[in-house]
C-alpha cells in the first residue's frame, strides 16, 4: 500500500506552476468538477466556512478521484483545528493571520513529525491508511508529501515577515491582500500602491529563504505575480463563478423582469 504523494509539490519540484480553485460550497461533486477541469488542488475552508468533520473526509476522498490535492484553510486555533484535516488526509494546511516568528514555529511542531517537530502520531485515520503502513513510513510522508502554508495579513506581520520566512520546516507564503488592505483601510483595494507594495516584500521574504508563493487571487496581475516569483495560483472561487454564470443567464435571456408576451403564450397552446 502506498500513501499518496502531493501532485502540488511534483509540480513545484519540477518547476511547474500550480493552479488552485477554492471552494465555498461543501458539496464533493463540485470537488470533482475542479477535478474534471484539471486543476491541481482545491482550496476548502474550515475559517469561514460551515464545514464538518466528515463532510470534509467525503471532499478529500472526491478530490483523490483526480489526483488533485486539497488545501484546508483551519480555524486559527489549536492543535486538533491543525492536525485534523492531514487525518482527514488534506495534502496541506493553510493557516491563517500569522504574526510572528513564534507563532509559525508553532505551527511547524504540532504538524510535524520529529525532528521537524513534535506532531502527536495516530495514523488510523485515511492520511496513515488506517495503521497499513508502517509508522517510519508514515511519519517520513507527513515530513515529505503534505505541506503547509502561512498567511501573511496584517501590517503586524509584514514588518517581521523576514523573521517568519526564516522559520523552517513549513513551506510556503500567501499574502492576503484583502484583510491587509481592510487593515490599512482601503478596503477592496488589493490592486492599490500600498497593498502591492505589501506584497512584494512577502514574496521576496519567501524567496530569499526557500519558500514557495502562493497567491489568493490574480487581480488581473499574473504578469506580475509571476515576475515576483509566484508559483501557486488560485484562479476563482465556486460562489463566485456561479454567481457570475446566474448572472449572465438571466442578463442575456432579458433581465429577471422581462415580459412575456400572453399572445405568443395563448397562440402556443391553440
Amino acid at each position: 500500500m502506498k500513501l499518496r504523494p502531493s501532485r502540488i509539490l511534483r509540480e513545484l519540484r519540477a518547476g511547474q506552476n500550480s493552479t488552485v480553485l477554492k471552494l465555498n460550497m461543501g458539496d464533493p461533486r463540485i470537488v470533482e468538477l475542479a477535478g474534471l477541469a484539471g486543476a491541481s488542488a482545491v482550496w476548502l475552508c474550515n475559517e469561514h466556512v460551515p464545514n464538518d468533520w466528515l463532510n470534509l473526509e467525503h471532499q478529500i476522498r472526491a478530490a483523490k478521484l483526480y489526483d488533485m490535492d486539497t488545501v484546508v484553510r483551519v480555524n486559527k486555533g489549536g492543535y486538533s483545528e491543525y492536525v485534523k484535516p492531514f487525518e482527514c488526509d488534506a495534502t496541506g494546511i493553510m493557516v491563517p493571520h500569522i504574526t510572528s516568528a513564534d507563532e509559525a514555529r508553532n505551527v511547524v511542531d504540532m504538524v510535524r513529525c520529529r525532528p521537524m517537530g513534535r506532531k502527536a502520531l495516530d495514523a488510523g485515520n485515511m492520511d496513515g491508511l488506517f495503521c497499513q503502513v508502517p509508522l517510519t513510513e508514515y511519519a517520513h510522508h507527513c515530513n515529505t508529501e503534505k505541506f503547509v502554508i502561512l498567511q501573511i495579513e496584517s501590517p503586524e506581520a509584514l514588518e517581521v515577515v523576514e523573521e517568519i520566512a526564516a522559520v523552517p520546516g513549513y513551506d510556503m507564503l500567501l499574502f492576503g491582500a484583502g484583510d491587509f488592505s481592510h487593515r490599512i483601510g482601503k478596503l477592496g483595494q488589493a490592486t492599490c500602491a500600498e497593498t502591492v507594495a505589501a506584497r512584494k516584500r512577502v514574496h521576496a521574504a519567501a524567496i530569499k529563504h526557500g519558500k514557495y508563493v502562493a497567491v489568493a487571487s490574480l487581480f488581473g496581475q499574473k504578469d506580475q505575480l509571476i515576475e515576483e516569483g509566484t508559483r501557486v495560483f488560485t484562479l476563482g472561487a465556486d460562489v463566485i463563478e456561479l454567481g457570475n454564470a446566474f448572472h449572465k443567464l438571466v442578463k442575456d435571456f432579458g433581465g429577471a423582469n422581462a415580459a412575456v408576451s400572453t399572445d405568443s403564450v395563448y397562440a402556443n397552446k391553440k
